[in-house]
């Protein structure tokens, strides 16, 4: 899917230039820390180049993304606990997509959207309660 949807605007990001750290922490278990090298990038094939869903996915971290990472769903809904700062604000069609996530916070994100610049290292929480029960094997 490459991260893009026809029907909106794309997104203004900026991709690293410097390389930095990630690290998910899945419900189910101890956090996972992915050294992101810009060079590299992209990982992964869904969410937007250099997005927290691409990188996860690029690394074997699975985050559900019913939509295939276009910012069509909110299946991707993770928590940025730190890091923040170094992602780009949302979009309108972000947050549309966000109203529809449970347990919604202030710093939550969709993992598709979301392209942090790399000038900070970034804490992803990923929520156990934001499941596609209805989806394919992880491929």
């Amino acid at each position: 899917m490459g991260g893009t949807n026809p029907f909106l605007p794309q997104s203004k990001t900026k991709l690293p230039t410097q390389p930095y750290t990630v690290t998910f922490v899945p419900p189910e278990g101890p956090g996972r820390s992915i050294e992101v090298d810009p060079s590299q990038l992209p990982y992964s094939r869904d969410g937007l180049k250099g997005s927290l869903l691409e990188i996860a996915l690029g690394h074997g971290i699975e985050i559900d993304h019913a939509c295939g990472g276009v910012c069509a769903c909110s299946t991707c809904h993770v928590v940025v606990k730190s890091g923040l700062e170094s992602c780009p604000e949302p979009t309108d069609a972000e947050l549309d997509q966000l109203d529809n996530a449970p347990g919604l916070t202030p710093r939550s994100r969709l993992a598709c959207q979301c392209v942090p610049d790399g000038t900070t290292p970034v804490l992803v929480l990923i929520p156990g309660w934001n499941r596609n029960y209805a989806k394919e094997a992880p491929h």
